[in-house]
């Protein structure tokens, strides 16, 4: 049987496990502790919220351990995310300048009253969401609190709010301070950064990138989209958080590389047909489709990268070839694994599939 501290400590692990933000893969796992060696440590809090802490006295911890840091005012609880020489990495990756401030401490390994503390200051977290946005709105403030995290040890509470401009709210601190009898302190996100806390499932399938492991919330430019030939469409290009998607950032360097490769000028090509323009550009398949500009209903069709460069130096010699759409070497794409025009569908007796008629329900309600 469980002790009560052990049974906070499984809960916290199971929702951690559940929701998977940021979680960090430790990659030096298979080689040896170097805990030790470096007193540097990495903590999680609630949601997107991490932070370094100095190990001053030498503590055995290891990564998913709970401990009690400091904190301005008293202490909070916090998971052990990273420690030994993955944590010093990451510590100078994300401070530029490390030597600016000092790093607080760890105090302790959670004990069994932190752990019932933490629960509790967790549990008061919904309720405090609540009424501080209902304050807000009698307030008449144009500002959305999207979250609270309370900490460890019940005196401090962070809130998390949303606003398109600048906004006073000095007498809202009051409210709450008054009504929660905490410390107040308000910090404003975007709104990649709410999508972060509340988590999701993107269009792809899979968990959203800004609660799963992506860190920096970098702008999206609409010319992402245009350099990898994307369709403008709106709802498609946009993430839950209403913002551009930011996988839309993830290869676009390799799109703005393949692109150096195509001709910037004269790819309008005078063929013995007529003059052909430009439909679309497959970047990464180095392929531009064409069409005849007097007769634009016509199919359009493929030409390789190589071949719009040996048509562009005869058209400067003043000849007109004639395109070989063999050379292009462009497979039809497959749907589903069949090939177009493969697919067979029929039913077992290879007959076309009919609807069935309601004739006989109609009889059966007539008996």
């Amino acid at each position: 049987m469980n002790c009560n501290g052990c049974a906070i400590r499984n809960i916290y692990n199971s929702e951690e496990s559940r929701r998977g933000k940021l979680d960090a893969h430790n990659w030096l796992n298979n080689l040896p502790d170097t805990s030790e060696e470096f007193d540097i440590v990495e903590v999680q809090f609630k949601n997107t919220r991490k932070a370094f802490y100095r190990n001053t006295d030498g503590l055995r911890v290891k990564r998913g351990d709970i401990v009690v840091v400091e904190a301005n005012p008293g202490h909070d609880v916090g998971k052990v995310a990273l420690v030994g020489k993955l944590a010093q990495l990451q510590y100078e990756r994300k401070e530029k300048n490390p030597g600016r401030f000092e790093l607080k401490k760890i105090y302790r390994l959670a004990k069994e009253y932190d752990l019932e503390r933490w629960q509790n200051a967790k549990d008061r977290e919904y309720l405090t969401l609540i009424k501080s946005r209902q304050f807000a709105q009698k307030l008449k403030l144009e500002m959305k609190i999207s979250d609270v995290e309370f900490q460890g040890d019940e005196r401090k509470a962070i809130f998390y709010y949303i606003a398109d401009g600048r906004v006073d709210f000095r007498q809202l601190i009051k409210i709450y301070a008054k009504e929660f009898h905490i410390r107040v302190e308000m910090k404003q996100i975007g709104a990649r950064q709410e999508a972060g806390m509340v988590g999701g499932i993107g269009s792809c399938g899979r968990e959203l990138c800004c609660s799963s492991w992506r860190t920096d919330f970098s702008s999206v430019s609409s010319d992402a989209a245009r350099i990898q030939e994307l369709p403008p469409n709106a709802q498609k290009l946009a993430g839950q958080c209403g913002k551009l998607k930011c996988c839309l950032m993830f290869e676009l360097d390799h799109y703005i590389e393949a692109r150096e490769d195509f001709p910037r000028q004269l790819l309008e090509l005078d063929l013995e047909k007529g003059r052909a323009i430009p439909v679309k550009t497959e970047v990464m398949k180095k392929v531009i489709w064409y069409t005849y500009l007097e007769d634009q209903t016509s199919p359009a069709f493929p030409l390789s990268l190589d071949q719009v460069k040996k048509i562009i130096n005869l058209n400067k010699r003043g000849k007109q070839p004639k395109p070989r759409l063999e050379e292009a070497n462009i497979e039809e794409p497959a749907v589903n694994g069949f090939q177009h025009g493969t697919a067979n569908i029929s039913s077992k007796n290879n007959r076309p599939f009919r609807k069935k008629s309601g004739n006989r329900k109609r009889k059966n309600r007539n008996k």
